[in-house]
């Protein structure tokens, strides 16, 4: 008989709930959240469990991956599945939480997360540290700006790399603002130091990457989006058509209908935020900056006419999204026109 187990993932100890093909649960146990722990579980369990469940997250990645590694048929379930079928227990534990989870097995009723590779692990842990201390580097100045403006000292538009200089010039004399925007000063510069090493290895990544060059023939697309884009597809054979990426990223229409009501709400925003993000910022560079025209421009621009600018930059960013994976799986580069197309 075939036995199924769910692992509920926590920081320090995980529920482990096993049941057979019927829904009976055989045993329930706390394990430490270690991989070698989990194999040793199982390998001493002695029963032949055909399948392991864990809600996908970033410790259950690392956890599924040793799993693998040690031949284990482990799967990451979609957390949204996983919420919707734990939703009806009044009782939330992480006990019965890994009973949930090993029944949604049992049943079949999940769907399936893709397990990144190690290299997009790598360049996803690059790009957030990007933006993290970008966001930050941003903040420390917008702080500056606002401190300074209490004393009527304007800064006015100025480029980041005479910002200092500026600052300098307008505390100069002021014993209190000399030793606050001073320290203020010198964690810019620390944030702009390392913001600059990340960026310019994240440039380096993308010109060394070969689709990341194919992706980047496309108008509005650069190395960050590129970049951003190739680490969250992964690998493009796991989509069936490329008219899903839209919906993997979150930038199709909701719709909600039972009975009488028939609703229709904006984009879903499930999916990496990041890329979705990527995506727009290449939309909105292609129709209000790119001066060469294209056939997927005069599209977008058609679209504007009839529902809006906002409008159009969704619809063109979730067109991107199709546009690239079909680049990518067709090792083409972008066509300009539809009589390329054709040809």
């Amino acid at each position: 008989m075939e036995h199924y187990a769910g692992i509920d993932v926590s920081l320090k100890e995980s529920s482990v709930c096993v049941v057979d093909a019927t829904g009976t649960i055989v045993c329930e146990v706390k394990i430490a959240s270690e991989p070698e722990a989990l194999v040793r579980y199982f390998d001493e369990l002695e029963l032949p469990v055909s399948r392991i469940g864990l809600e996908a997250g970033p410790l259950s990645q690392w956890l599924h991956a040793g799993l693998v590694a040690a031949g284990r048929a482990a799967v990451l379930l979609e957390t949204r599945h996983v919420k919707a079928g734990l939703s009806a227990m009044t009782v939330k534990t992480d006990r019965k939480d890994a009973r949930g989870i090993a029944q949604l097995l049992r049943m079949g009723w999940y769907r399936p997360v893709h397990a990144k590779s190690v290299t997009c692990k790598d360049t996803r842990a690059l790009l957030v540290g990007r933006k993290l201390l970008q966001g930050k580097l941003l903040d420390v100045e917008l702080s500056i700006r606002g401190i300074l403006r209490g004393y009527g000292l304007k800064v006015g538009e100025v480029s980041r790399g005479r910002f200092e200089a500026r600052i300098r010039e307008l505390i100069a004399g002021h014993a209190t603002l000399e030793t606050v925007i001073g320290a203020m000063l010198v964690a810019r510069t620390a944030l702009w130091c390392a913001f600059t090493k990340l960026h310019r290895e994240m440039l380096k990544i993308a010109r060394a990457d070969k689709v990341c060059r194919r992706l980047m023939s496309t108008p509005g697309v650069g190395a960050l989006v590129a970049l951003t884009y190739r680490s969250a597809v992964d690998e493009p054979m796991r989509f069936g058509k490329s008219s899903t990426v839209g919906a993997y990223f979150g930038l199709t229409p909701k719709k909600y209908q039972s009975g009488e009501t028939d609703r229709d709400g904006g984009v879903s925003k499930v999916g990496d935020a990041m890329v979705r993000t990527a995506l727009f910022e290449a939309a909105h560079i292609m129709l209000t900056r790119a001066t060469r025209f294209s056939s997927l421009k005069c599209w977008a621009l058609d679209v504007a006419k009839r529902r809006g600018m906002k409008r159009a930059k969704v619809a063109l960013a979730r067109k991107l999204g199709v546009v690239l994976h079909r680049m990518w799986v067709d090792a083409t580069e972008f066509r300009w026109s539809k009589a390329a197309t054709a040809a």
